[in-house]
């Protein structure tokens, strides 16, 4: 009973909110859409991981590397890992668009739809699943919302 009314109390406070207060109680994964699809696994155990990172408009997430030391820790990273750890993992993140800002200074972004690539050399013999988590914030010139993450397996 008083767990049910402390959670009323928590709908209510957050709906009474500023509509700019209640978007940033949103998650990023709300604006932005991903795909992966993994590529066959090559004689030499190489195989390509593909995202499609579709942004909604106006929103944009940050770009690897974002180039602003400040905002390090909102950079889009994607990681990939598998029941066998890979040998190794190469992820190609395409260049962002630079943001201009007098405030924070100059910063680099992904917008609208973006590619990014993952190479993989599997360990001999591997053909389990393999595990995609990108983690991202998507943010537009006046709000940011909570950042997010993305997991899937892919064969």
């Amino acid at each position: 009973m008083i767990r049910t009314g402390i959670a009323l109390l928590a709908v209510a406070a957050v709906a009474a909110l500023p509509a700019a207060a209640r978007a940033q109680a949103k998650k990023s994964g709300s604006v932005v859409k991903i795909e992966a699809t993994a590529g066959k696994i090559d004689d030499g155990g190489k195989q390509t991981v593909t995202l499609t990172i579709t942004i909604d408009k106006p929103w944009h997430i940050y770009a690897n590397p974002v180039g602003q030391e400040d905002l390090a820790s909102t950079q889009t990273v994607v990681t990939v890992t598998g029941k066998n750890k890979p040998e190794e993992v190469k992820v190609d993140y395409p260049k962002g668009k630079v943001e201009m800002d007098k405030t924070v200074g100059d910063y680099n972004i992904y917008e609208d739809k973006v590619t990014i690539t993952a190479n993989v050399r599997r360990a001999k013999g591997d053909t389990e699943p393999l595990k995609v988590k990108v983690k991202f914030q998507a943010c537009t010139k006046q709000t940011c919302l909570l950042g997010d993450s993305f997991e899937v397996e892919v064969k």
